[in-house]
């Protein structure tokens, strides 16, 4: 299984903000540790993704990235701002969309776009509810496809951010936070897709309103 930790300042020896994450890719899946130098852009350019391109802005961070070497995105990454990120597999009763963009594909577009994590948030929010996840996301395992939570940091602040298709949403740490390979998000949150609980009840994965549970409601 992937893990990933944040622990905030408040929560820390010498009052750092720490997160730390571990990957569970294949064996034989190489691991490139890459820098991308800050950049600007022209107004007809796309990033292009794994699977899909979609359109470029004008300036981009420079970002340090672990990643699948096969993959434009990658699992973990820090940028020039001090914006770190995280991601975790997870499964949902959410359609995969045939060829959208990856969780690794978030993560650096995050990384790239936002210069703290609340930004980063909001730019992989956006762009899940826009272009919605799918396509194969292991090296040999082309049947691998799954939707994505991550942590999303900065020196000040960090976010748990959970996904299901195009919904989302998002808790915001308070001390010490974990995600691994399953939903954790209840009743309690802090920011979420518009129509995310009304989109359960129509789907009868919950009652109520009143008994609506983010994991429970929309894992597999």
């Amino acid at each position: 299984m992937c893990d990933t930790l944040v622990a905030l300042g408040n929560s820390t020896r010498d009052g750092v903000l720490l997160l730390a994450k571990n990957s569970d890719r294949e064996p034989n899946e190489a691991h490139l540790l890459v820098r991308i130098p800050h950049a600007r852009h022209g107004a007809q350019e796309t990033a292009k993704c794994t699977y899909v391109e979609i359109p470029q802005v004008a300036e981009t961070y420079e970002v340090l990235l672990a990643k699948p070497f096969w993959l434009w995105g990658c699992e973990m990454g820090a940028n020039e701002c001090g914006v770190a990120i995280g991601n975790e597999a997870v499964f949902t009763k959410e359609p995969y969309d045939a060829l959208g963009l990856t969780g690794m594909d978030f993560i650096r577009l995050g990384l790239e776009r936002a210069d703290t994590a609340r930004k980063a948030l909001e730019v992989i929010a956006e762009l899940t509810s826009q272009y919605g996840q799918g396509g194969p996301c292991g090296f040999t395992d082309k049947k691998l496809t799954y939707h994505n939570s991550y942590i999303i940091a900065d020196p000040h602040e960090a976010w748990v951010l959970e996904t299901a298709g195009r919904y989302w949403v998002a808790e915001k740490v308070r001390d010490v936070r974990t995600i691994s390979n399953g939903l954790t998000i209840g009743q309690e949150w802090d920011l979420a897709t518009p129509g995310l609980v009304e989109h359960a009840l129509e789907k009868r994965w919950c009652r109520t309103r009143e008994e609506f549970h983010f994991a429970r409601a929309y894992r597999t």
